[in-house]
């Protein structure tokens, strides 16, 4: 019998092949210091990249995310090296894993910055020489792309507080702009060279509130800091800068990233406490901010990060899984969830703490050898418990067979 939750008819069907992802940390950007980090090597995912999807299938995590790493793709203007990229291609087709490819997470070749007046050219022409290269191997797969990853987070990171490319302070909307520029103009070369391409965002999710007492000015303009969280989705619709060339049809599936920390009381600023007993009542439940975004653009929705790091990975996996069966419940087309990062990571700037905040840890090895995976059992025990409590709410999602086993379990 159909669940009385399925999707209306309009969106179609989910393309996803598990409702549950994987995220694999790809960054590339230049951090604080002006370093260029590789995540994909410095976490060893592409040496055991047979065994970290090995590892998926008893969680039936069949889609991953994955990132092409622009500034070494691209090293010469226009010229591309597909090397590093067709071997997770290959892995994931070994595999039969289902990859969504970041084209740029963060980082951008070291001749090129968001403010560069060629960087939306040389993304869009990236874009085009992307999609030769995949159905040049791939002619007939649902192809679900991000071509960038958290729009208004890097312009915050390199427009205002000076972490990364190119370093500016008060210059967060001109990066915005940048961004999205390029965003826009990497869309429209996507659809031009691949009308079936799926472009997939991937945000921030937010609630900013007030101070207890504040005025209403001062209500007015938080409630406006929180509504800024949507300006990248509204350029790329075109509700906002239409001269960048937005449009509505660009607005497929929307993704959006959830943190521990993605609450806050600004002004002054506070970080709102989301495992507080009794809850602190300014945190909103993450089942009324997926309603809102659905609402505003009457798209689904897939949470595209969430993680937690330390020992309360289990509890935030829990609270997780039932902000998304309440979600489900209340009619949003949730497609799936992505764990980011499915296997742990380090800092950025400082690359020597590793956050502990993955499915697996790290045992970190010094003799070059690559770093073992650890599972960590209490995550592991409450994600299948997470996984039952979605499957049962009625995930609109296709689930792998081994997924939809682990959830009867």
């Amino acid at each position: 019998m159909p669940s009385k939750h399925t999707v209306a008819p309009n969106f179609g069907p989910s393309p996803f092949q598990s409702f549950w992802m994987g995220g694999y940390e790809c960054t590339d950007q230049l951090n604080a210091f002006g370093n260029r980090v590789d995540f994909l090597n410095v976490t060893n995912h592409l040496e055991l990249l047979h065994e970290d999807y090995q590892d998926l299938k008893p969680f039936g995590i069949a889609t991953v995310r994955e990132g092409i790493r622009w500034s070494f793709v691209e090293k010469t203007p226009y010229q591309y090296d597909w090397s590093t990229v067709q071997v997770l291609l290959e892995g994931g087709q070994r595999q039969g894993v289902q990859q969504v490819w970041d084209l740029c997470h963060f980082g951008y070749p070291d001749d090129l910055t968001p403010l560069h007046p060629m960087f939306a050219r040389r993304f869009a022409a990236l874009c085009r020489a992307f999609v030769d290269f995949y159905r040049s191997q791939r002619p007939d797969d649902t192809l679900i792309v991000t071509p960038i990853n958290e729009v208004s987070f890097m312009s915050w990171l390199g427009g205002d507080v000076r972490g990364t490319s190119p370093y500016c302070v008060g210059q967060g909307w001109e990066v915005k702009r940048g961004l999205m520029r390029a965003y826009v103009e990497g869309v429209a070369a996507l659809r031009e060279a691949d009308p079936s391409i799926r472009i997939m965002t991937t945000e921030p999710l937010i609630s900013i509130v007030p101070p207890p007492n504040a005025d209403a000015a001062h209500r007015q303009r938080i409630a406006e800091y929180h509504d800024h969280q949507f300006q990248s989705i509204d350029m790329l619709s075109g509700r906002l800068c239409p001269e960048l060339g937005g449009k509505p049809e660009y607005i497929d599936i929307l993704g959006f990233n959830f943190y521990y920390d993605n609450q806050w009381q600004l002004d002054p600023y506070q970080r709102i406490p989301w495992a507080e007993e009794p809850a602190d009542p300014r945190w909103r439940p993450l089942n009324e901010l997926l309603m809102e975004a659905h609402k505003r653009y009457n798209t689904p929705v897939v949470l595209t990060e969430t993680s937690h790091p330390g020992v309360d990975r289990p509890k935030w996996v829990r609270m997780i899984a039932e902000e998304c069966a309440q979600a489900l419940r209340k009619g949003v087309p949730l497609w799936g969830v992505c764990l980011y990062p499915i296997i742990d990571r380090p800092d950025w700037d400082h690359l020597t703490p590793w956050h502990q905040s993955g499915l697996w840890d790290a045992e970190l090895r010094t003799d070059g050898q690559p770093h073992h995976r650890v599972l960590y059992e209490p995550y592991a025990t409450a994600l299948r418990a997470a996984q039952a409590k979605v499957a049962a709410a009625g995930p609109t999602a296709k689930a792998s067979p081994a997924s939809a086993s682990l959830s009867l379990s």
